[in-house]
């Protein structure tokens, strides 16, 4: 071995593990990182600092850390990091991580431990949760923990390996407090995750592709599993077969496309289009509830399902043939299998395109003075490929799930899970994953209360972010639900609502109120040119109502309706 050689190999001078941490995070391509400060995780963001090679987001509140970390890692397609403490701190992440659990989002959440002589043994130290490796296993693909510093490196790995490999989601890591001081030493050529996909049986793709040629009118499904095989099944779509998404799966293929239906998955339209199809194939999906009617739709068969996940499988309905593997090698090995043009009824592309048309229809019907402001955040978020990012509000729930169109599957973001006030922190990771364009993101008075500290990140940042708040006051679903189903008894969902323009001057955030519907184009086009972050605050108490009201998710669905 030449001396050059053995120079080359040789490691780095001794470093702290919290040093190591940072190094390893900056050397795999991380640049952003999100958490909140605290005494047992400073040794790691003290060298963040120091070596000066990632961007730091100092959040309000660990909530609003991890769904920063968790929207940046959708829209930029890459490991989202937040760094919490121990303990409490750990707990109010919980909430946030459950969604991106939900979401399959690549996290990772490093968090911290007591000195290893305490940890475990519920003798009362500071910030002590004897049962803190529990709650994070309960909210996370995978849980892990830095023993000692020696294991530092090739914990790192299997942790971010495990964040990134399908099917994706967020991974914990415990770094003790003094083992973050232990000194290692770190080599010049740093391990980097490894992105394992799971590789489709030949002899199932096989049949699939027979299934497929015999088919006249087949249907793809697609889910949020499905993000990276866009180019796929796009060409899918091209050689003969129409599309439906779930409102995780939008864009996969471009919503203008004549033979996609988009997300609107549960009209009376999409049944009978389902009840004329003969092949379906569901791709990266898990047939949510609150969008397959509590899994009552009738689906087409034979139903065959494709899931990075075996354990999904079958889950949610019964299914002629599942095929473990990931998303784009699957739909990649099928499309090898198949002819340039399948022998498929052109009127059945026909009556797809219908019933998109007929869907955004009775849509625009039902919004009433909203559909105005709807057609207005279409036309600008799909033009300028815009992040759009939702809360979980009415608004949402009718028209940002489906009417307003993405320029890419990556550039959706809303609370898949279906809990309130996410939408302030998440626009704040997505603003950050992007550059030169701003992110639009549709919140809702309630939810807004939840989070309302990080409208100070987004200033502080001079995030490029116009809010478009939709405030009447109260919880609106909760009210339509009531009225509907408990003799309009409107108990606890009437709010006492901040005045939002005294909350922006008081950061020096821009605002703007919109009581004119006939207003919000010019207010939203004023605020997509202002420099930094905007609040437009659309005051639905003298605008009024919506046309049709929105009474939730089908009954018996759970949660999330506020």
């Amino acid at each position: 071995m030449s001396e050059m050689t053995l120079v080359a190999a040789a490691p780095l001078a001794e470093e702290a593990v919290g040093d190591a941490v940072a190094r390893y995070l900056a050397e795999i391509g991380v640049t952003h990182v999100f958490g909140v400060i605290s005494i047992h995780n400073m040794p790691i963001l003290d060298a963040i600092f120091r070596q000066g090679r990632i961007t730091f987001v100092p959040a309000r509140g660990e909530a609003g850390a991890m769904n920063m970390a968790d929207a940046y890692a959708r829209v930029s397609r890459s490991l989202g990091v937040v760094v919490t403490s121990t303990g409490t701190a750990a707990g109010n992440a919980a909430g946030s991580q459950v969604e991106a659990l939900t979401a399959g989002s690549p996290v990772l959440h490093i968090t911290s431990q007591l000195d290893t002589i305490y940890m475990d043994r519920d003798r009362a130290a500071i910030h002590d949760v004897p049962k803190q490796p529990e709650m994070l296993k309960g909210v996370s693909k995978a849980y892990f923990r830095i023993w000692e510093g020696r294991g530092c490196l090739p914990t790192l790995q299997a942790a971010a390996s495990a964040a990134l490999s399908a099917p994706s989601g967020p991974v914990s890591l415990e770094i003790p407090i003094d083992v973050q001081r232990h000194k290692v030493l770190t080599p010049r050529v740093f391990p980097r995750p490894a992105q394992l996909a799971a590789t489709p049986d030949e002899a199932q793709l096989d049949e699939l592709a027979r299934l497929v040629r015999a088919a006249r009118r087949p249907i793809l499904l697609l889910g949020g599993g499905s993000r990276a095989a866009s180019a796929a099944a796009t060409e899918l779509v091209e050689r003969g077969f129409c599309a439906v998404t779930s409102a995780n799966g939008r864009a996969v293929v471009p919503e203008d496309h004549p033979h996609s239906l988009g997300a609107y998955n549960m009209t009376p339209e999409t049944q009978s289009l389902y009840d004329a199809a003969d092949l379906l194939i569901v791709v990266g999906s898990r047939l949510r509830g609150n969008e397959t009617r509590n899994n009552e739709m009738r689906f087409p068969r034979p139903l065959i399902q494709i899931d990075a996940d075996a354990s999904q499988g079958g889950r949610n309905c019964a299914v002629d043939m599942f095929i473990h593997g990931d998303a784009r090698l699957a739909l990649e090995g099928l499309l090898a299998r198949l002819p340039a043009r399948l022998e498929t009824d052109a009127s059945f592309a026909a009556d797809f395109a219908a019933g998109r048309r007929q869907a955004e229809a009775n849509l625009e019907k039902g919004l009433g003075p909203y559909g105005a402001l709807a057609r207005h955040l279409s036309a600008r978020v799909h033009a300028g490929a815009l992040p759009w990012v939702r809360d979980v509000t009415v608004g949402n729930s009718t028209f940002g799930n489906r009417y307003v169109r993405l320029a890419s599957p990556h550039l959706g973001v809303h609370a898949l899970g279906g809990g309130i006030g996410q939408g302030i922190a998440m626009a704040i990771g997505a603003a950050f994953a992007v550059r030169g364009v701003k992110t639009v993101a549709l919140l809702g008075d309630g939810g807004a209360q939840l989070n309302i500290g990080e409208l100070a990140t987004a200033v502080e940042h001079q995030c490029q972010i116009v809010y478009v708040l939709m405030n009447d006051q109260a919880y609106g679903v909760i009210q339509n639900i009531q009225d509907a189903q408990y003799q309009s008894r409107r108990v606890y969902s009437k709010l006492l609502t901040p005045d939002f323009s005294l909350v922006a001057a008081s950061i020096g955030l821009r605002y703007e109120g919109v009581s004119d519907i006939a207003a919000f184009a010019d207010a939203f086009d004023r605020a997509l040119a202002q420099d930094g972050p905007s609040l437009l605050d659309v005051d639905m108490t003298t605008i009024g109502p919506y046309a049709t009201a929105f009474g939730g998710p089908p009954a018996g669905a759970a949660g999330g309706a506020r």
